[in-house]
């Protein structure tokens, strides 16, 4: 069982979808993205829970960026950055420790999370 990611025209994630292993051949079809992308009329990309293909696996609202070939997730927070891992970044690193914390957009900051 494999997964594929439909990107809209602005390479974003429309829906994700159960379908062939890219090994299968049915009726001659054995180009699955092709296939599953003209029967539903928009660009059809393989995504792994198992394989770790393309970073990560999709989700809906994801970008697919064509020129690294990953899948990004959206942005958490206006102020976070993408760093050349392709992940998001706080504009401050979170503290170290066993405290917990949340990112509070609003003054720019980790907040600790009260027990």
């Amino acid at each position: 069982m494999a997964h594929y990611a439909f990107l809209d025209e602005n390479n974003i994630v429309t829906q994700v979808i159960v379908g062939r292993n890219e090994d299968e051949v049915v009726d001659g079809i054995s180009d699955w993205e092709n296939y599953y992308g003209e029967l539903v009329g928009q660009k059809c990309v393989r995504t792994s829970y198992n394989h770790n293909i393309r970073k990560q696996y999709a989700g809906i609202g994801y970008a697919y960026d064509v020129d690294t070939d990953v899948f990004i997730s959206p942005q958490p927070y206006p102020s976070w950055s993408l760093d050349e891992n392709h992940d998001w970044q706080a504009p401050y690193p979170k503290p170290e420790g066993d405290k917990f914390y949340n990112w509070d957009e609003d003054i720019l900051e980790w907040k600790e999370i009260e027990a």
